[in-house]
């Protein structure tokens, strides 16, 4: 028994020795994140979309000018000519696209945020899971190399009671073969392990084979969460929001499709530098002018209804995207939740599972060294202790996975 408590002594105290608790490890993965990155440029993007969709609002002003020269040389006629017309425009009304234009990238960019709050999401259940994968694969190694020296503690009582003559080859070849594939068992453990802490090391940007040390362990008791109604759930969803914002979007794009066929209006005034015509003396000529343009489309062949129809298609996907969303949170709040529930329940009962492979190792073990039991007792005692142990840190990792899950869907921090 003292040496199973001091295996569960070991356990505890090493995670509680740690540098790297969970919430600083997480706002690091955050920090270093290059999806984030990713997404606050995309946010950033749409800012200068609907900054440009906003200059449709002022007037423009632009200039054209050309320059020629003859081949030929005609008498009394310079052959060469050029002009310089500069014109600023306003738009008066331009078929109601400028409007929709910025109604359009608003949306656009209202989405864009919603869309990088959704990415932080995930990348913060990202480090959530790198963390706790590492915290249980880091205690199932633990427990593999105690259960390989418990196997040879075992192996020199048999060796003893061997030449003694007390037992038979029989149980020397058993205690061999069952220390064989334990050490087997640990070196895949360690793998595992090994490979857990390269993930969490990238995820955070550190040198992949930095040592580390947790503060936080699925060992620790995680309180259970308070559930989060529906409603309230699917209103802090930052990807139902951007799906929300996307339909908008969509509508909007229904009347940005609408505008080119529609009239438009725009007033400006421009003027004009270039030598008379014909050019004889070289001389030129500055004048000015003041305007109204008048564009109504009356016939282009189906070219509105087609794009129309395009546009309204498109906007009934992003209502019906809207919809799965919705319906796709519902599921995962409700799975999310009896996740944390079946778990909690698991880790209880290994809990007492696990007491109880304890005592009876403790007792096999004690009962052979009196001679009162068989190798084979012992044998299926470690083996029992090892899966039950295995089972409580299974339950325990899948606990606080859920939690972190949990946190996810509801969009709490």
């Amino acid at each position: 028994m003292k040496r199973l408590l001091f295996l569960f002594g070991a356990c505890l105290s090493s995670p509680l020795a740690a540098q790297t608790p969970l919430d600083d490890y997480r706002q690091t993965v955050v920090d270093y994140s290059w999806q984030l990155k990713a997404a606050a440029a995309r946010s950033e993007a749409a800012v200068q979309t609907l900054g440009q969709a906003r200059m449709g609002y002022l007037p423009r002003l632009a200039m054209e000018g050309s320059f020629s020269a003859n081949v030929h040389h005609y008498d009394g006629v310079e052959h060469w000519t050029f002009s310089l017309l500069p014109q600023l425009v306003q738009t008066v009304y331009g078929g109601g696209s400028v409007r929709a234009g910025v109604d359009y990238a608003a949306a656009g960019y209202d989405a864009a945020l919603c869309d990088e709050e959704f990415s932080r999401l995930q990348v913060l259940y990202a480090a959530d899971y790198a963390y706790w994968n590492l915290s249980a694969l880091n205690l199932y190694a633990a427990a593999m190399r105690q259960y390989v020296a418990l196997i040879v503690s075992l192996k020199e009582v048999v060796d003893w009671r061997f030449k003694e003559g007390y037992i038979a080859k029989g149980d020397v070849l058993m205690t061999d073969a069952r220390l064989s594939e334990a050490r087997y068992q640990l070196v895949t453990a360690e793998q595992r392990a090994e490979v857990a802490l390269h993930n969490f090391n990238i995820l955070r940007g550190a040198a992949a084979a930095d040592s580390v040390r947790l503060a936080d362990s699925i060992r620790d008791s995680l309180p259970l969460p308070q559930r989060v109604p529906f409603g309230e759930a699917l209103s802090l969803r930052p990807d139902y929001a951007a799906a929300a914002f996307r339909a908008a979007q969509a509508e909007a794009g229904v009347r940005v499709a609408r505008a080119p066929f529609n009239p438009q209006v725009s007033v400006g005034l421009g003027g004009s530098w270039k030598p008379y015509t014909p050019n004889r003396t070289g001389a030129t000529v500055v004048d000015g002018s003041v305007f109204v343009n008048l564009s109504v489309p009356i016939f282009h062949g189906g070219e509105r209804r087609r794009a129309m129809g395009a546009a309204r298609a498109r906007q009934l996907e992003s209502e019906w995207n809207a919809a799965q969303i919705r319906d796709d949170i519902e599921r995962e709040e409700m799975n999310g939740w009896t996740a944390i529930v079946q778990s909690r329940a698991q880790v209880d009962a290994s809990e007492r599972s696990l007491r109880i492979a304890a005592e009876n190792l403790e007792i096999s073990t004690y009962s052979y060294r009196e001679g009162l039991v068989t190798i084979l007792d012992v044998l299926q005692a470690q083996l029992s202790w090892i899966q039950l142990y295995t089972n409580d840190l299974t339950a325990r990792y899948n606990y606080a996975l859920a939690i972190s899950d949990y946190r996810r869907i509801t969009a709490a921090e």
